[in-house]
C-alpha cells in the first residue's frame, strides 16, 4: 500500500511511543500535512516532528481523534493478514479463560483493534464497528472472523451513538447465516438468552461475568432487588444460584419480558417478578411500602457519559444508592456498579460512605470487582479500565 504520511507536531509523539493508540487533531503538524488532505478511513504512517516513523494509523480529518494507530510495523498496514493475526491473539486470550465460547472476543484498542467491538455467543458474533477506519475495512474484517472463528452467523450491530460523530450511517444486519430472535449463551454455568437484533449494544454485557460469579455465593434463600436489570444478567443468575425471590426493574418492557425468559429457563419463574417503570420512582413506591430485600443491586447505565456530566452524574449515583440502602434488610448486602468510566473509584466508594452515614448506618465493603478478563486493560489507555463493582454490607450504628 502506498499510504501518505501524517506528520505530528514536537512532542505529540511521545503518548504514542508510550504504549498510546490515539492522535487526537490538534497534534497534527496542519501545515505540512493538512487534515482536509484525508479521507475519512484512510490509512496513513505516522511520523514525529523529525520524520521519523511511528507506525500505521487510520484517519478521520472529521473527529477530535482523528488518528488510531493499528500497526508499529509499516510491513503490516490493517488488512486481512492482520486482522486474522489480531484475531488469533484475542481468541487465545478468551480460550484461556473461559471454557465455554461465549464472552467479548475482541474489545477495541485493548486488543490492538481501535474502532472495532466482537461478541461472541457460540457460533453466533456479533459485530460493532465505531470508527471510520475499520468500516473501510468492513469485508476484510467479516472475512478474517470467518477464518479464525468459523461463525454460522455474523450480525452488524452497527447502530451506536460513536457512529455518528464518525460521519458513519447507523444500521442493523445480518450477513450471513440464520439468527434467532434471542441467541443462547453461557455464563458463570448459567444457560441465559440475548436480544442480538434488538437489544441495548451487542444485546448483552459481559463484562461483569465474575462480579456476578461473586454475586451467586451471597444469595441463596435470599430476597433479591436487581436495579436496572436489562433482561436478567444479575437475577436470572440469582435465581439459578437458589434466592429465594428476585424482582427485577426496569425501564424496558421488552427488556423485561427476556429477563421473565432467563427466569424461565433457570427454573425460577415462579421466583421471579418484574417492575417496570423508573428505578428511582419504582424504589420511592417500595421503600414508601416498607419493602425490604436481602440483597440490592444497582447496575445503573452509564450516568457520566462525558466530563461535563459528572456533577449531576455523582448526585444520580448518590440517589440511588440511598434509596438502595434504604431497601436493605438488617445486615443486607448492597452490590453497588458502575460502567461510567468518567467517575473514579474513591468517587463512588466517597457516595456510598456518605450515604450510608446519611441513614445513620457502618458500610462494610468486603469485596471489590472489575471487568473480567474478556475486556482487558490497555495499560496506556486509562478509558479502557472503566467498571466497577462493590459489595458492602450496610450494619446499624451500634
Amino acid at each position: 500500500m502506498n499510504l501518505k504520511p501524517l506528520i505530528l507536531q514536537s512532542g505529540a509523539d511521545r503518548r504514542l511511543r508510550g504504549g498510546h493508540l490515539w492522535i487526537y487533531s490538534n497534534e497534527v503538524d496542519s501545515k505540512a500535512t493538512p487534515l482536509k488532505g484525508f479521507e475519512p478511513g484512510e490509512q496513513v504512517i505516522v511520523q514525529d516532528a523529525r520524520g521519523k516513523a511511528l507506525g500505521i494509523a487510520t484517519l478521520n480529518p472529521n473527529t477530535l481523534i482523528c488518528g488510531r494507530l493499528l500497526s508499529r510495523d509499516l510491513s503490516h498496514p490493517l488488512d486481512r493478514s492482520l486482522l486474522v493475526h489480531r484475531f488469533n491473539l484475542a481468541k487465545s486470550l478468551r480460550e484461556q479463560c473461559f471454557d465455554q465460547p461465549c464472552y467479548r472476543v475482541i474489545f477495541g484498542d485493548a486488543d490492538m483493534l481501535p474502532g472495532l467491538v466482537v461478541d461472541r455467543f457460540y457460533d453466533i458474533l456479533v459485530v460493532q464497528i465505531s470508527s471510520a477506519g475499520m468500516e473501510a475495512v468492513l469485508e476484510q474484517i467479516i472475512d478474517a472472523l470467518n477464518k479464525v472463528f468459523r461463525p454460522q452467523a455474523i450480525v452488524l450491530r452497527n447502530d451506536g451513538k460513536m457512529r455518528a460523530s464518525e460521519g458513519l450511517e447507523t444500521y442493523v444486519e445480518v450477513v450471513q447465516g440464520e439468527v434467532p430472535e434471542l441467541a443462547p449463551l453461557n455464563e458463570n454455568g448459567v444457560n441465559l438468552l440475548a436480544p442480538i437484533l434488538t437489544g441495548q449494544k451487542t444485546g448483552w454485557f459481559y463484562d461483569h461475568r465474575e462480579n456476578r460469579a461473586r454475586m451467586q455465593t451471597l444469595v441463596k434463600g435470599k430476597r433479591v432487588l436487581d436495579l436496572f436489570s436489562y433482561v436478567g444478567g444479575w437475577g436470572a443468575q440469582a435465581l439459578a444460584a437458589g434466592a429465594s425471590e428476585v424482582v427485577c426493574v426496569d425501564a424496558s418492557v421488552t427488556a423485561l419480558e427476556v429477563a421473565a425468559e432467563n427466569a424461565r429457563l433457570n427454573d425460577g419463574e415462579t421466583r421471579f417478578r418484574g417492575l417496570q417503570g423508573d428505578a428511582f420512582e419504582l424504589c420511592k413506591a417500595l421503600v414508601a411500602d416498607k419493602e425490604r430485600f436481602d440483597v440490592v443491586i444497582v447496575d445503573p447505565p452509564a450516568f457520566i457519559a462525558r466530563r461535563k456530566d459528572i456533577r449531576n452524574g455523582e448526585r444520580a449515583y448518590a440517589r440511588i444508592n440511598n434509596l438502595a440502602m434504604r431497601l436493605l434488610s438488617k445486615d443486607g448486602t448492597l452490590i453497588s456498579a458502575s460502567c461510567s468510566m468518567h467517575l473514579a473509584k474513591d468517587r463512588l466508594v466517597d457516595i456510598l460512605r456518605a450515604n450510608s452515614r446519611e441513614l445513620d448506618r457502618n458500610a462494610q465493603i468486603f469485596a471489590q470487582g472489575s471487568q473480567g478478563a474478556d475486556h482487558p486493560i490497555h495499560p496506556a489507555i486509562p478509558e479502557t479500565e472503566y467498571l466497577k463493582a462493590y459489595f458492602l454490607r450496610v450494619l446499624p450504628a451500634i
